[in-house]
């Protein structure tokens, strides 16, 4: 058995191989688009279409389940349909005449390639995808009519169903449903197959032509293969209509015609193959459609902002959503929906980031939001636009983006994926978006006043407003190098402190060892020579676990003072690297700016291993050391002392600190590279020769 089993398989295979072999040859598609000679006419298929797949998607339903029932919805919209077709009278001639075709000469077993060309031959004048809309639109005449007097005939009251099945002597479908089944089943499953290709072809015809050619791939590859498929979903129409036409006679002969059914599957698995071929090429034309849309839409979005206008609805409906059917944004505070109306007129900060955006970025904004609010004057509204991979979209990430949403005062996005690629593009090519989070300021004309405002916002926080350069350049000149600087907006304490004249140290680091002998040793010179002391720890960046627990180890062994939550380190140094990325966007250098020199000089401090300080007086008195320095002016304070009451406590620090200082030295500088305005040329703080640079991969999980 297993013997004569695998022998029938390769009698199939080769009868197979024979049945789509000569159809394929070169010469026999000659021969196919010798038939085409198109006038022009144009067709409106998209009506036809919409009939014949009412009509045979209903037939596939029937042969499968008998009488289908259709539910109220489904039926209005035939309805629709129906009430709305309109074809000229000419059409309804060549349907007629095709279906005659496929009546006729298709019965029995007659040469289907003939068959198919004298189709072809007739149908030359029209475009490829009208001939098979007509072809498939005759067959459902030829499909529906037969089911239509099988189906009735079985009613007890229609003698005239009944007299037109027994003359033309068809099989009764009830009581041979079993043995028609095979026949049914291979006939639907071309008809569906033969449908899905005549649909994805007619897809192809109503591509927009502005933004994809014939002449160039992946159009003129799918041109090209358009007349093969079009050959075989005729083909298998012809092959449907044999199977149908085979029908007639059969009311008192056995049903069995495996053979049959077997070559109808087989043309099935062509069609098939067929179809996933063009559906992959219309991807692919879907694909540079949107990628032309796209780069037309990044100019105009460009072209946008280098007009004039007269409100910022142009620019934020091209950023935000340019439809009317649904409000886009969501009021942080009301959690209703809103429209972009709501921001007609208004200065707006973009806020851009991705779903990484950390908490303690939105309570500080949160902070500086509720604040522009409680003075009675909101001078800008606030729109939060993630920036998000639309690809890899799932339901983890609509939970993250709803939970980051929860915590925001101001608007968001209703939807991340209404953002265009066009702006994502925008965002990322013009405003250099990367992975932090950037605020990109619009004046109430929807005029750039900043590509970046966060570094402005992080510094001076309200104060910055509007936000543009030249507010920016007003805020700096009225700043000079001190402490009130370094911890304004952070912690009010230490800024009574300076208000007082006490002597402050700040210091940092994760080195327990030198956090302990440094505490004790400063507290011990401070009651040694009579003044009083403040210290604070300010930590490290980009180390929020490690703080935590920093945090939790200060409570326990009261070291100093200390910030109590990770927000506090976390935005101190956030805006001393604001201040460093403000100054290279305004072309300064450590040379000529002494603010960048000693911002870069702490940043260095916290690049090393080791801990630091900073001991300061009043407005501007700094004194600054790396860990083992600092811990040695300490200890050898005898040696200095004396100079306090001639120079000052600061300055005789600062004086003894150079002279401890020695030529060797290896600070590191770490600067996140996804913050934009990295500088090419970057000297050291402390000796002012060139840095080398290093690229540097992190990957913190704490």
């Amino acid at each position: 058995m297993a013997t004569s089993h695998g022998a029938s398989n390769k009698i199939q295979q080769r009868k197979e191989r024979r049945l789509f072999a000569a159809a394929d040859d070169s010469a026999m598609m000659k021969q196919v688009q010798a038939t085409h000679q198109p006038d022009g006419r144009e067709v409106d298929v998209k009506p036809i279409i919409q009939i014949v797949d009412e009509v045979l998607i209903q037939l596939i339903a029937r042969s499968i389940e008998g009488h289908h029932e259709k539910s109220e919805n489904e039926k209005l919209e035939a309805a629709a349909a129906l009430a709305e077709f309109d074809m000229l009278d000419s059409l309804a001639f060549v349907i007629h005449k095709i279906s005659c075709e496929l009546s006729c000469k298709c019965s029995g077993s007659g040469d289907a390639h003939g068959s198919t060309m004298v189709l072809l031959n007739y149908l030359s004048s029209y475009a490829w995808h009208a001939k098979v809309v007509l072809t498939l639109a005759s067959f459902s005449v030829v499909f529906g009519e037969f089911w239509l007097v099988s189906e009735m005939s079985t009613m007890e009251n229609n003698t005239l169903a009944k007299s037109v099945a027994l003359l033309k002597q068809l099989p009764d479908i009830v009581e041979n449903s079993s043995s028609l089944r095979p026949q049914f089943d291979a006939v639907n499953k071309l008809v569906k197959a033969s449908l899905d290709v005549t649909m994805c072809i007619v897809k192809f015809k109503e591509l927009p032509s502005q933004y994809i050619s014939e002449d160039t791939p992946p159009m003129s590859l799918a041109s090209a293969y358009i007349p093969i498929a079009a050959y075989w979903v005729i083909r298998s129409i012809v092959a449907c209509s044999s199977q149908i036409a085979g029908f007639i006679g059969m009311r008192n002969e056995s049903m069995s015609s495996a053979t049959e059914a077997w070559e109808l599957s087989s043309l099935a698995h062509k069609i098939t193959s067929i179809y996933e071929h063009l559906n992959n090429q219309l991807a692919q034309c879907h694909q540079s459609i949107e990628e032309r849309m796209q780069i037309e839409a990044f100019h105009n979005l460009i072209r946008l902002f280098e007009t004039v206008h007269i409100d910022n609805m142009k620019i934020l409906r091209a950023l935000i959503y340019a439809k009317d059917d649904f409000p886009p944004l969501i009021d942080g505070t009301t959690k209703a929906r809103a429209s972009l109306e709501i921001l007609r007129r208004k200065h707006v900060l973009l806020l851009i980031s991705d779903l990484d955006l950390s908490q303690e970025e939105i309570m500080v904004l949160d902070n500086l939001y509720k604040d522009a609010r409680a003075r009675g004057e909101p001078h800008y509204e606030m729109v939060w636009i993630p920036v998000v991979d639309k690809s890899s979209w799932n339901e983890a990430a609509n939970q993250k983006f709803e939970y980051l949403q929860s915590m925001m005062a101001w608007y968001s996005v209703r939807d991340p994926l209404i953002i265009e690629p066009s702006v994502i593009k925008y965002i990322k090519e013009v405003w250099n978006f990367t992975k932090r989070a950037i605020v990109v300021a619009l004046d109430p004309q929807g005029k750039l006043s900043s590509p970046n405002a966060l570094h402005m916002i992080w510094i001076w926080g309200n104060l910055a407003f509007p936000f543009t350069r030249e507010k920016e350049e007003a805020m700096w000149k009225q700043e000079i190098w001190s402490l009130e600087l370094l911890v304004d907006g952070i912690d009010p304490s230490v800024l009574e402190w300076i208000s007082e004249g006490k002597f402050i140290c700040i210091y940092g680091g994760e080195d327990l060892e030198w956090i302990s002998k440094f505490t004790t040793t400063a507290l011990s010179v401070a009651k040694a020579g009579g003044f009083e002391l403040e210290m604070v720890y300010v930590g490290k960046s980009n180390a929020k676990e490690r703080m935590q627990k920093m945090i939790h180890t200060f409570a326990t062994r009261k070291f100093s003072y200390y910030w109590p939550n990770v927000t506090s380190i976390w935005f101190f140094w956030a805006r001393l690297e604001s201040m460093l990325y403000s100054k290279l966007q305004h072309g300064r250098t450590v040379e000529n700016d002494q603010i960048m020199s000693e911002v870069m000089t702490v940043l260095s401090f916290d690049g090393s291993d080791q801990g630091w300080a900073i001991f300061c007086r009043g407005a501007s008195e700094m004194a600054r050391a790396k860990g083992d320095t600092a811990l040695t002016s300490l200890l050898e304070f005898d040696k200095w002392r004396e100079n306090i009451d001639k120079h000052g406590l600061v300055q005789a620090l600062k004086d003894y600190l150079d002279q401890l200082h020695t030529p060797h030295h290896c600070n590191r500088l770490i600067l996140p590279g996804s913050t934009g305005g990295i500088p090419q040329k970057v000297v050291c703080a402390e000796c002012g020769r060139q840095m080398e640079k290093y690229f540097m991969y992190r990957c913190c999980v704490e």
